[in-house]
């Protein structure tokens, strides 16, 4: 891969916005910053946040085993994905290879920046169709994402599909991790060095419970995150996100709730099986589950008159009368057990 050929041209001899907290961050506590016109009054949010994000960086850094030059923060995964088409994809020119069912925001950020989406579905095992995707890439062809795990499906994409498309594509291969921590499969961050053109998106949504923050992560090699690192707002993680994630990440409960999902998915798993109106079941490494009956649209109104919002999938790819539910708390998901015996067909 030439990262060189992946840019776009305008933004290849861009500078990045720089203020003094990017030149002095290391020794701001023996300094006095009179250079932002702040208000100069103490109350915790006066002053501008840190734009490198250096405490929150450095926690993550030991917690996914991976420098912290490796590392770019986003005001959820939403805005670091933005940023890979806004540096990478020409608009009207460039297209993306996506792999529906998949998650939307790749085809809406697609719409919006202008990049034409080349959507290839996944095959009947939902996995992906590696020679159908090399044989329609092109030279214009910038990004392949791959949601592994994937949603809605809530698998993961095999090993060997990823590898190949790794070796053989000439551009960006995004896998989104954003359920990651819920799969005993090994997330592609000890890989990341091995490839130049691979690039890690997780969440500290999910798993992690901070949904409400907005904080997206991208792990890539130093020559993307320069890249990237160009068009990032400068303050794009505000003080509170900040401080809020660095005492949650510090906090020992992580594990104990992760455990927690896993094992109330499992009790979910088996009243689905149960259940009368369920005709199939799919496989999860995810905290939700995808399952089939004769009528989404009716079985969907019986969840909601029980006072429990699921979601219909029925328009996705592969989805025809498929609903998706999320693990909830154990007393939300005994309740959840209780309507699985009751619920009936049309």
């Amino acid at each position: 891969m030439n990262l060189e050929n992946l840019v776009r041209n305008n933004i290849k001899s861009m500078k990045p916005y720089s203020s003094a907290r990017h030149e002095f961050n290391d020794v701001k506590d023996n300094l006095i910053f009179l250079d932002a016109n702040e208000n100069p009054f103490e109350n915790g949010m006066n002053r501008y946040p840190d734009p490198n994000q250096s405490i929150l960086k450095k926690i993550l850094s030991k917690i996914k085993n991976i420098d912290s030059k490796n590392i770019l923060i986003g005001n959820g995964s939403d805005e670091v994905l933005d940023l890979l088409f806004r540096a990478f994809c020409e608009p009207n020119i460039d297209n993306v290879i996506t792999l529906p069912p998949t998650y939307g925001m790749y085809g809406v950020l697609a719409n919006l920046n202008a990049i034409e989406n080349k959507k290839i579905i996944l095959d009947d095992c939902f996995q992906p169709n590696v020679s159908s995707i090399l044989n329609r890439v092109n030279k214009n062809s910038k990004i392949i994402f791959l949601c592994s795990p994937n949603n809605p499906t809530g698998n993961t994409f095999s090993d060997e599909s990823i590898y190949t498309l790794l070796k053989e594509f000439k551009g960006l291969v995004v896998i989104d991790e954003a359920y990651i921590e819920f799969s005993e499969k090994e997330s592609w961050l000890n890989r990341l060095s091995k490839f130049p053109n691979l690039v890690i998106v997780q969440t500290l949504s999910k798993a992690y419970g901070m949904a409400g923050l907005r904080l997206g992560l991208l792990y890539a090699s130093t020559e993307i995150i320069a890249v990237l690192e160009k068009i990032k707002p400068p303050y794009n993680i505000n003080i509170a996100s900040q401080n809020l994630a660095i005492e949650t990440l510090l906090s020992p409960k992580f594990e104990e709730r992760l455990s927690i999902i896993k094992s109330e998915r499992e009790k979910i798993m088996k009243a689905l099986v149960r259940c009368k109106i369920v005709t199939e079941i799919l496989p999860s490494e995810t905290n939700f589950i995808l399952f089939k009956v004769d009528n989404a649209a009716f079985q969907y109104n019986q969840f909601l008159e029980n006072g429990i919002v699921v979601r219909n999938r029925s328009s996705e790819s592969l989805c025809r009368n498929c609903l998706r539910i999320t693990i909830g708390t154990e007393k939300e998901n005994k309740k959840v057990i209780e309507l699985l015996k009751n619920l009936k067909n049309v």
